[in-house]
């Protein structure tokens, strides 16, 4: 009997147990806790979980299409983000809260008050905005600063502001019917179809000015003097459009503005952008769209179906007007490379190498950024398209075999590791392999110089004893210092660059491979922006600035990668190579001012025993003192029986005797 009412009050404890912790974690959810979870989903955008909270029972309830619609409405077209509430008080099941809303215009800021029973909201309509009353809804007011900010080179010269265009347009309710359209099309070269679908909007009254085409001054009067205002119904009317001074010269740094589109306002949606607004497509104009546009002001207003404002929501002033952006390039240097290499597919870059200052950025052939502001026809953009010069290619921005302008790198990397010495003779060699697992693959050189020492292998540019360099320098080495020069990863600039590489990853790496890379052929590709950086730590103390486009305070990017007497060595030998009457670049030799460069002829062919490849022709010339310190790449393509880097050597000429000559004045 002792034993069962043991047995009994046992079970009994054991129940007590169960039902307390049952009751433990089943007392519901606080008041608070619900209404932080209904906001957790309007953080999410989950506009239908949120009405499945709503208490039914509520004397105003909306249907939940009615509740998404105008959630939906609301906080998506004010860009709401960054929600936050605060709960303030609960008094008999009704939580005061304060919440915050990060919007395009601002933030919003309110309090309201909000029932729960049995876990579930009873709706209010400040639920859904501070001041909400039935058939109102957000209105939207921005206002755009007026004028697009300037782009400047060094020097204050204009590169792009806002000038004057001249808009060719018609007058419905003057024109002669459509029998002018084709003469109309043909002097401004487009097509009769366009113009019928221009004028045939539904906005378009008798008395309204459509517009056709826009076009320069000099077009204008070209027009005028063949009489298009002869013809009834033509008006010309002047417009602010955007201008570029230096065209083709400039066209790929500064690039253009255009009309915005349809995917442009879906991607800037309340960003104050409109079908009359322009957006920078590239260059500067893309990179620093916010700065050379300028922050838009606006406002939010909750107003009723007669636009009548019933609350303001919140208001942001301006923050910052358009901004001139002032560029490190000299114009006219720009121009002179630019007059130089027109008709050829090159890249140009001229560093100041002791600040990182892009001094000249030049890719040709070019194109006009002007066109693309006043519109290309549908035959000029194929034209611009088809052409097999590619002049919408952006060189600077390519990577490039480079040739022998790799072979003081590979010294220099040689001298650092103690594993090439600098006057040991390595015996002339014009064909040469490791041995005779390379079958008949050899490496051979049109100068091979006595005694083979480093410094007449850089003179003379002999392949062969950089590919016997390179085997001994070992591909450990060679790999460990292609990173620490970055080579590969992304190169700090403010317009984007193709990254370099030395290797191509799926390329398997043999001896044959790691020695082609010595003389600047195997897997190895160079961006000419960072070839140039690198160079300029042979005249800098083994440092390297940072490059860049925009005025700003220089910046170092690679500290001493090479110590003083390596780039000692480097500089001396580089000196030679313009020096010297048989040294490769010696035409550019000037008697009071003391270069050092390299020339590079790169071979493009698939195969040894290809004689059908191209070349790619490098040059890099540099000053050696500090009181006119430039740096100068350049690369140009198929220059295969035009003379090779002797051909970018000789065309270096006039763009740097007019840098000296300026700076001497």
């Amino acid at each position: 009997m002792k034993d069962k009412k043991k047995w009994i009050i046992g079970i009994s404890i054991c129940v007590l147990l169960i039902v307390s912790v049952f009751f433990m974690f089943h007392q519901g959810k606080s008041n608070e806790q619900v209404v932080t979870e209904y906001f957790e989903l309007l953080k999410k955008k989950d506009y239908k979980q949120m009405y499945q909270m709503l208490n039914p029972k509520t004397v105003y309830t909306p249907t939940q299409k009615y509740f998404v619609e105008k959630y939906k409405e609301f906080y998506e077209e004010i860009d709401a983000k960054n929600i936050q509430i605060k709960i303030l008080d609960e008094q008999d099941n009704v939580i005061e809260y304060l919440i915050y809303i990060d919007t395009l215009a601002g933030r919003i800021t309110y309090r309201n008050k909000v029932g729960v029973k049995n876990e579930q909201i009873q709706f209010n309509k400040e639920l859904i905005m501070d001041g909400y009353t039935e058939g109102c809804k957000i209105k939207i007011t921005t206002y755009n600063p007026e004028k697009r900010g300037r782009i400047l080179d060094r020097n204050g010269k204009v590169l792009a502001e806002d000038g004057k265009g001249y808009s060719i347009g018609l007058v419905k309710g003057k024109l002669n019917g459509e029998n002018d359209y084709g003469q109309i099309a043909q002097y401004l070269e487009t097509d009769v179809e366009t113009i019928q679908k221009k004028m045939s909007a539904s906005w378009i009254n008798d008395d309204s000015f459509v517009p056709i085409k826009t076009v320069s001054e000099a077009t204008k009067n070209d027009l005028i003097n063949k009489n298009i205002l002869g013809i009834n119904g033509v008006k010309i009317s002047t417009v602010s459009i955007r201008t570029y001074p230096y065209d083709k010269a400039a066209s790929h740094i500064v690039g253009y503005v255009q009309n915005v589109n349809a995917e442009d306002l879906k991607k800037h949606k309340n960003e104050g952008y409109n079908l009359t607004s322009v957006i920078g497509r590239s260059g500067i104009e893309a990179a620093y769209e916010q700065q050379l546009r300028g922050i838009t002001s606006g406002k939010i207003d909750l107003v009723d179906k007669n636009d009548k404002v019933i609350k303001e929501l919140c208001h942001k002033e301006v923050k910052m007007s358009p901004q001139d952006i002032t560029l490190t390039i000299d114009i006219d240097l720009q121009q002179s490379l630019y007059n130089e290499y027109q008709n050829d597919k090159s890249a140009s870059v001229d560093l100041n190498p002791k600040t990182g200052e892009v001094l000249a950025l030049v890719s040709t052939p070019s194109y006009s950024n002007n066109d693309f502001v006043l519109g290309l026809s549908i035959d000029k953009w194929n034209e611009l398209n088809n052409d097999v010069n590619q002049p919408l290619l952006n060189r600077y921005k390519q990577t490039y075999t480079p040739g022998s302008t790799m072979k003081p790198i590979t010294a220099a990397i040689g001298l650092e590791t103690k594993l090439i010495d600098l006057d040991k003779d390595l015996g002339a060699e014009d064909k040469w392999q490791k041995d005779s697992s390379w079958g008949n693959y050899y490496v051979t050189t049109l100068h091979a110089p006595t005694p083979n020492n480093l410094k007449n292998a850089l003179t003379y540019s002999d392949n062969v004893y950089f590919a016997r360099s390179a085997l001994n320098i070992g591909k450990e080495n060679l790999f460990k210092y292609y990173k620490n020069l970055r080579i590969g990863e992304k190169i700090p600039f403010e317009l984007s660059l193709n990254r370099s590489q030395y290797i191509n990853k799926k390329q398997k790496v043999n001896d044959q491979l790691i020695a082609d890379s010595g003389y600047g052929q195997g897997q190895i590709l160079m961006n000419p922006v960072q070839l140039a950086s690198i160079y300029s730590s042979f005249i800098n103390n083994g440092s390297i600035y940072r490059p860049h486009i925009v005025k700003k305070g220089e910046q170092m990017w690679i500290q001493r990668v090479f110590s003083d007497q390596t780039v000692k060595t480097i500089k001396e030998d580089l000196i030679n190579v313009i020096a010297d009457e048989n040294g490769t670049g010696h035409s550019i030799y000037h008697e009071n001012i003391q270069l050092a460069g390299k020339t590079g002829t790169a071979e493009i062919k698939q195969s040894q025993s290809d004689t059908t490849g191209s070349e790619l022709g490098w040059f890099t010339v540099m000053t050696t003192d500090s009181k006119r310190p430039i740096l100068m790449t350049t690369v140009v393509e198929d220059v295969k029986g035009r003379g090779g880097s002797g051909y970018v050597v000789e065309h270096t000429k006039t763009p740097l005797d007019s840098y000296f000559s300026k700076a001497n004045n």
